[in-house]
């Protein structure tokens, strides 16, 4: 299941001792709603591993900023509270899959 992340809640969930990924997105972006289904469905394969998040740019534009995130959708993977991997665009599953693994 994704959560929702926001400036407010960001830090909780990068230490909370899970992996976190984040999906950075906004509402009228068209490779974000592509992708939006694949995320999902790795949010639930990898439930209770993973922390996977989804952040509205337009409402949390800071975590964007501190990110340097010009380009949307952004995934952020994060691993012991330590940004270790940023995708840049629309891919297919297994590309995303392979980058939830390597979290593992």
């Amino acid at each position: 299941m994704e959560v929702t992340i926001t400036t407010e809640n960001f830090e909780s969930y990068l230490n909370g001792g899970l992996p976190l990924v984040v999906d950075l997105w906004a509402v009228w972006c068209g490779p974000c709603k592509a992708i939006a289904p694949t995320i999902s469905e790795l949010a639930e394969k990898y439930d209770g591993k993973i922390v996977v998040g989804k952040c509205d740019v337009e409402e949390n534009d800071d975590l964007a900023i501190q990110f340097g995130v010009r380009n949307i959708p952004t995934i952020l993977f994060f691993k012991d509270g330590k940004l270790v991997d940023k995708l840049v665009g629309a891919a297919n599953k297994a590309v995303f899959d392979e980058k939830f693994q390597a979290l593992l």
